[in-house]
């Protein structure tokens, strides 16, 4: 990541970037990790799959602790009731309404995958990256998000507000409002049709019921 911004840490876990040099026009797919995730140790099998199925790869690095679940909780969610809204606003897009996290705008994950995406274009011109951007923005529509825990929230979040050519969640995060119920931001319309998105979870992990329930409040199709 410093490679693209000198702001950032020299620290930090390199993005992981995989494509078939053949595929010149192929769609995009930004792999988001969960909490504590490093881009390399992510799920090589989807990864590969991708890759067969015609993709690029980018499993992006970036600042993914804490997590909401971490911060959005007890006192602070009593005084900030969209709390975990505000969160994801501020790691997606660095714009920070309230300050409940330290990260920097910098640290965000659409600006780092724009600066990648430049750093890309100027490094390796045989990779016609720049097909992937619209001036300072990702060109959405040449995008498929996935994630898993904090990272499919975060694909969920940036999709609601940005036509993207899919969304693959896997336990997508689970964030909740005072009282218990889940986050407000759920309920939000979404730019990205119902008929793109795709999400698993299992049946026996923890928030199974919360999952099941942000699902559908997401609209997003029984299988």
């Amino acid at each position: 990541p410093r490679l693209t911004d000198a702001r950032l840490p020299e620290s930090e876990a390199p993005h992981l970037v995989i494509y078939n040099a053949d595929r010149r026009d192929a769609p995009l797919l930004l792999w988001l990790s969960g909490t504590g995730g490093n881009p390399a140790a992510g799920p090589q099998r989807l990864y590969e799959t991708a890759l067969r199925q015609g993709y690029r790869l980018l499993a992006l690095s970036y600042v993914n602790t804490p997590a909401v679940a971490q911060v959005c909780v007890g006192p602070t969610l009593r005084t900030l009731p969209d709390c975990a809204g505000q969160f994801r606003q501020q790691r997606a897009w660095g714009q920070a309404p309230t300050r409940v996290l330290a990260d920097r705008p910098e640290d965000a994950i659409v600006p780092r995958l724009v600066r990648l995406l430049q750093h890309l274009a100027r490094n390796d011109a045989s990779g016609d990256w720049m097909q992937y951007l619209d001036g300072e923005e990702p060109r959405w529509q040449r995008l498929v998000l996935a994630g898993q825990s904090q990272g499919g929230g975060m694909a969920a979040f940036i999709a609601q507000t940005r036509q993207v050519a899919g969304v693959i969640l896997f336990s997508g995060g689970w964030d909740r409002r005072a009282g218990g119920g889940i986050a407000h931001w759920y309920s939000r319309p979404s730019q990205t049709p119902p008929q793109l998105w795709h999400a698993s979870f299992h049946t026996l992990e923890p928030q199974a019921a919360a999952m099941a329930q942000i699902y559908r409040e997401l609209g997003i199709p029984q299988a």
